[in-house]
């Protein structure tokens, strides 16, 4: 990864933060995101110390809006060259929430941000770069109604999350068809349960769930991280695109995320959500 610049969404906890920093000790020069910025902070410190001879930078932004996404599309789109770009932000949410642009919030920040900034940074991807989408195995079960995306009726804080990583794995495909032939390449993942922060803030019955399973059965944010890592830097998947991995390997997701008339009705929504 030495001369290269790896762009992460969401790298001040988890599974992000150390891919952030795995990479940058491989010599990757990296670019993050972050809402807070006492733990942005600490992040670029840590990439300071893992990797001390390029510029480690931050960009500090609420994803879970368009305005915000917009702007920091262009903003990474000023970087001189972007050779990964690794979406990760995300979050679950016990309670229906709207944002400022009166979007489902699961559903803006987990899919609308890896859509827009992607776009976004398309134009700026050369020949080998690589996009690595974080989905998940809570896609399982999961299937998109495209007359309630934004979850207005009967809303559940777990199903509404897996309904956000199907999004991400049909973005995914679709967006892997459209850069076909490009020399870019895309990529989903299921990192596996990981201990990490994630879903401490959601609140209620989702948050005791997860304060119960973590110690049980997650495993470490070390080894979420690994098959980010790889699909960012390994030369085997050197020209894969397209796919779906867990544990380092391609895997199968389900049939409603392999539906390409989904994946293609899901972006054009999402095109005109985006404006």
């Amino acid at each position: 990864m030495q001369g290269k610049t790896v762009i992460i969404t969401g790298a001040t906890s988890g599974i992000g933060e150390v891919a952030a920093i795995r990479l940058a000790e491989q010599g990757a020069r990296i670019v993050f995101t972050a809402r807070d910025k006492a733990r942005a902070d600490e992040t670029l410190a840590k990439l300071k110390q893992a990797n001390a001879k390029v510029d480690h930078a931050v960009h500090m932004a609420d994803l879970s809006r368009l305005s915000e996404m917009k702007r920091i599309g262009a903003e990474l789109g000023r970087e001189p060259q972007i050779d990964v770009l690794v979406n990760n932000a995300g979050a679950l949410f016990n309670k229906r929430q709207e944002t400022a642009d009166g979007l489902e919030m699961t559903f803006a920040l987990n899919h609308m941000a890896y859509f827009v900034i992607t776009n976004l940074l398309r134009d700026r991807l050369k020949p080998g770069a690589r996009i690595v989408t974080v989905a998940s195995n809570a896609h399982r079960g999961a299937k998109l109604d495209f007359d309630d995306l934004q979850a207005r009726r009967n809303y559940v804080g777990f199903p509404v999350y897996s309904r956000s990583k199907l999004c991400n794995i049909l973005f995914n495909r679709e967006l892997a068809r459209r850069i076909s032939g490009s020399g870019v390449t895309a990529n989903a993942l299921h990192p596996g349960f990981v201990a990490t922060r994630f879903g401490d803030n959601s609140g209620g019955l989702m948050r005791t769930v997860l304060k119960v399973a973590k110690p049980i059965g997650a495993i470490s944010p070390e080894e979420g991280a690994r098959t980010i890592i790889y699909l960012a830097s390994s030369p085997q998947v050197d020209g894969v695109s397209g796919e779906y991995f867990y544990e380092c390997k391609p895997t199968t997701p389900t049939a409603e995320a392999r539906n390409d008339e989904d994946a293609r009705k899901l972006w054009e929504i999402s095109e005109r959500i985006a404006g």
